[in-house]
């Protein structure tokens, strides 16, 4: 089986890839800049493009039986915001319409959690927690950021594609944890905890592994489900609590210093005048000062009962992820 896969250069792309080139598929991957290229193997083919070369990927998808579509731009700093929006819907429109030129047999769409939308602020805040799950409407927000309007957006050119005829799955990722580089998407959270900041927030996050996330998606492509979403989360932790552990496997001190939802205005600001000298991305940014706080229940039944599906614990990914960071680190001294 032929397989195109868009991300292969990025966290969940890759070990998509990996878990493929086990099951025995033979991958055409589109890459924009092949220097970036990590992952080589006899079964791989690299072609050079681009989701917003429309031509690129109609002429690339012939021959071929499934699409992952895993490239994404995940960013809250404003400055990409309109290269984020080109990309996560117009890429993702341009997808779809070369899926159905090329009569493939079936689509699977990598959102995220944030595609389900929250509901307004002031009615969170009158519950303990919220739980959240694949029938969550979409409800208009400002507790939903740009990228999750994008993901939204992103899965309505997917459901389209499907009124047109294609099959499709989509899987909504919550925070991904995996072996990447330090400045790479939630490693960044990794790098926070071994770098010894002091402060963390009150809230709480959602995560899962990258290798659940690649296994649950692969499994659904090659099923008979589609036109159906799923939530992929393993569960719900207290960034203190995250962020303790992560700490106690590097021997690192732990972040002591809570920050409240009043100290969260402050921080953002700090941070966006930080990347605006330096250019580095905020790890911090408006928009996730305004969910930090929030106690979000992302829930998993849907793909447990559909595939029997087990997650990994997170005590076994951060031993995994930790394990892999500080060897690197230490390659490095």
């Amino acid at each position: 089986m032929n397989v195109f896969l868009t991300g292969i250069t990025g966290l969940l792309g890759s070990e998509v890839a990996r878990q493929l080139l086990e099951r025995g598929y033979k991958i055409r991957a589109l890459v924009r800049t092949p220097e970036n290229v990590k992952l080589h193997h006899p079964d791989i083919e690299y072609v050079q493009g681009d989701i917003l070369d429309v031509t690129v990927l109609e002429e690339q998808m012939q021959g071929m039986d499934y699409v992952i579509h895993a490239a994404a731009i995940v960013s809250f700093a404003p400055k990409d915001r309109n290269r984020m929006y080109k990309t996560n819907v117009e890429g993702t429109a341009n997808v779809v319409n070369a899926c159905l030129s090329a009569g493939i047999k079936k689509l699977g769409y990598v959102s995220s959690i944030a595609a389900f939308g929250r509901p307004p602020l002031s009615e969170m805040k009158k519950a303990d927690r919220v739980e959240i799950d694949e029938e969550q409407k979409w409800i208009a927000s400002e507790t939903n950021s740009h990228y999750a309007i994008t993901k939204y957006l992103g899965e309505c050119e997917v459901w389209r594609g499907a009124a047109e005829g294609l099959k499709m799955v989509i899987v909504n990722p919550s925070i991904i944890l995996g072996e990447s580089d330090w400045e790479m998407s939630s490693t960044r959270l990794f790098k926070y905890v071994y770098d010894e900041k002091p402060f963390y927030p009150e809230g709480f996050l959602n995560f899962t592994d990258v290798r659940d996330v690649a296994s649950a998606l692969i499994r659904l492509l090659e099923s008979d489900t589609q036109e159906e979403r799923f939530c992929i989360s393993a569960g719900m932790v207290s960034y203190k609590e995250f962020f303790d552990r992560i700490a106690d496997r590097f021997g690192k001190k732990k972040p002591w210093f809570r920050v409240s939802a009043g100290m969260m205005g402050a921080i953002w600001r700090l941070e966006a005048l930080k990347s605006f000298l330096t250019g580095a991305a905020p790890l911090i940014t408006k928009e996730t000062a305004k969910t930090a706080q929030l106690k979000i229940l992302q829930k998993n039944g849907k793909i447990r009962e559909t595939l029997g599906f087990e997650f990994r614990t997170l005590d076994e990914t951060l031993d995994r992820v930790c394990t892999f960071l500080e060897s690197k680190e230490l390659k490095k001294a």
